[in-house]
Formats: structure tokens, sequence, C-alpha cells
């Protein structure tokens, strides 16, 4: 039967309740999900001592197509189960040929194929025998208005309540890359106070290294609000600790703010709810900047910001800029902003 579509959720359910397939293709650009199930087939589906004859893990640029089918077709010793992963798998030759085995696979093998930065292509054979057989799951990259939600959720499987200006806080320092930021996020839990399940801005302060008060975060709060005494000491602040807030990252924000603020005037519904479905927020509480940013900003005065932020992004690459810094960039870019 055909598994399209699973999400890592659907797939690490299933491996919990010890419903197992065949093969399991694990592709995509984002390495975090791929990891997260590759780990837990090799934790949990041999016992210690299984593992010691039955675990195989080898990597693309090391072997071949007909080295992972020899694997694969071997049987496990005193164990139900064998496990052949294959990591970096984007680096074999000829994988199409692995349909071959597909098409009869060994039930009592996992084989776990971990192919990351890219994806197979879907119209052919090897796709569809995965399909057949197994599980073909792409682990996409999350956009960057998923990410407060993202850690919301990771924080509460943990048991631990995070304020929603650290979440933000966090989720613009880090970015997108679910690995670092998982990271980030162990290292917040283990450094929480005892008996303390809330983890604060003053929390990421001390152990993130991002100041509470001057951080891009805090730099759109006031662009919102349009508090141009406070955009400006911010600016300041940046200038002075250029190497934990460079400049390339402020603009992105900016420019993701800004492009999706464009989106809201054409949201049907201009609820919170509304808002946030239109923008794929997690959490409504996420559209509040945008409907206060509906009320200061015109949509025509919005899409000068935009191309404001690309002209001042093009001059902290050097285009038509041969003297200015990225404070004096960050600086005017903000008086065109406010004014």
């Amino acid at each position: 039967m055909a598994k399209q579509e699973l999400t890592c959720d659907d797939i690490l359910k299933e491996l919990r309740a010890k419903q197992y397939c065949p093969v399991y293709y694990l592709m995509g650009e984002e390495s975090y999900y791929i990891d997260l199930i590759a780990d837990y087939i090799t934790d949990n589906v041999l016992s210690e001592t299984e593992k010691e004859f039955n675990l195989t893990v080898v990597y693309g640029a090391d072997v071949d197509v007909a080295t992972i089918i020899n694997a694969a077709k071997r049987y496990p010793m005193m164990s139900e189960h064998q496990v052949v992963v294959v990591k970096e798998a984007q680096a074999v030759r000829n994988m199409e040929e692995l349909s071959y085995y597909l098409q009869k696979p060994l039930l009592s093998t996992i084989l776990v194929i971990c192919h990351k930065h890219g994806t197979l292509d879907r119209r052919k054979k090897l796709a569809a025998e995965v399909e057949k057989t197994g599980v073909l799951f792409e682990s996409k990259k999350i956009k960057d208005a998923q990410l407060p939600g993202f850690i919301a959720s990771y924080m509460k499987r943990k048991g631990v309540d995070m304020e929603p200006k650290a979440t933000s806080m966090l989720a613009d320092f880090v970015g997108s890359d679910l690995s670092r930021l998982t990271g980030e996020l162990e290292k917040l839990i283990i450094t929480l106070p005892a008996g303390q399940k809330r983890v604060t801005p003053e929390q990421i302060e001390k152990n993130i290294g991002i100041s509470k008060d001057y951080n891009n975060f805090e730099l759109r709060s006031a662009l919102v609000e349009k508090d141009i005494l406070k955009a400006n000491k911010i600016i300041k602040y940046f200038e002075e600790n250029p190497k934990t807030n460079p400049i390339q990252m402020t603009l992105s924000l900016l420019f993701s703010f800004y492009s999706n603020l464009m989106l809201t005037y054409y949201a049907p519904d201009k609820s919170e709810q509304g808002i946030a479905n239109m923008l794929g927020l997690r959490t409504p509480w996420q559209a509040r900047d945008y409907m206060v940013a509906m009320r200061k900003y015109s949509g025509v005065k919005t899409m000068q910001i935009v191309g404001e932020i690309r002209y001042a992004d093009a001059k902290s690459k050097g285009v038509q800029n041969s003297s200015m810094t990225d404070g004096d960039i960050l600086r005017e870019l903000v008086f065109k902003i406010l004014h």
C-alpha cells in the first residue's frame, strides 16, 4: 500500500507501535527529520545485544548499490530483524538499481536510506518501488513563519513552556536550521533552574547570548510601533556588536516581515486567526504584530519599504556603495521606514 505524504510524526507513531516497513527512503533539504527517523530506528528496533550482529551502518561515499543490496539480503542472527542504515546516500552512484531488490525485499530487513540535500526523481522506477513496499519521505525546510510554532511544540513535548518573546528572539537569532535550533533548545532545558518550567527572555539572554532588549525581534517591534528612539538605540547597539547582529540577518528578517505584511492587506479575513491562516503561522498571537503594523503603514508605504530593504541589501554587498558602514545603511533604512 502506498504511503504518500506521511509526516515525520506519522512515521514515528508507526515505529513506536512496532509497525516496520522493509525500506525507509528519507530524503530532502531538512536534515533534522531525516536524522530523527533514522536515529529512532537505529536506537529502538534492536536490543543492545541484537545490535552487535544485526545493525549495519554504511556511508554513501564508501559503498555501491551492490554492497547495500548484499547487506539487505542477509538474514538476522538471533533476532527478528536486522537494520541496515545508509548515511549520506546522495553519494551512492546508480541508486536506481536498488529498485530490483525492492521488487522482492527481505521482510526481516529494515533498510534505511538517508538521502540529504536533494530528492529522488519521483517519476522514476525507484520512487515507485519504494512507495509500493515501504516509506518514501520528503523532509522539507520549514518556513521562518513556522519556527515559533515548531519551538513551542518541541518545548511542550519536553514539558517546558516558553514565553512568546523568548520564542521569537530564538527563532530570529537561529533561523531555520532545525538541528542547531533543537541543540539550543536542549541547552535551555538543561540550564533551567530547578523546579522552573518556563523559559523567559532573560534566560535566552543569559544562555544563548542574545540581548533581551537589543535584538531583531525588538527592532521589529520598535518599527511596528513607530518608536523612533528605541529603533535608533537598537541600531547603535548592533553597530557596536556586529558579530552577534550581522546586517544580513537583520535585513532578511525585516524583508520577511514586510513581505508578509504586504500579503495581509489581501487577507479575506483580517482577524488574528485569519491572518495566521493566510501566512501559515502556527499560533494566532504571531499575527498581532501584523495587525498593529497594518494600522501604522499603508499598503503603498509597505511596498516602498520592501523596495528600500532590497536596496539596503544591495548596498550592504557593496553595490553603489563606496563608503557607508553597515550601521549607516541600517540607520538610513530605518529612517526611510519610519518617515
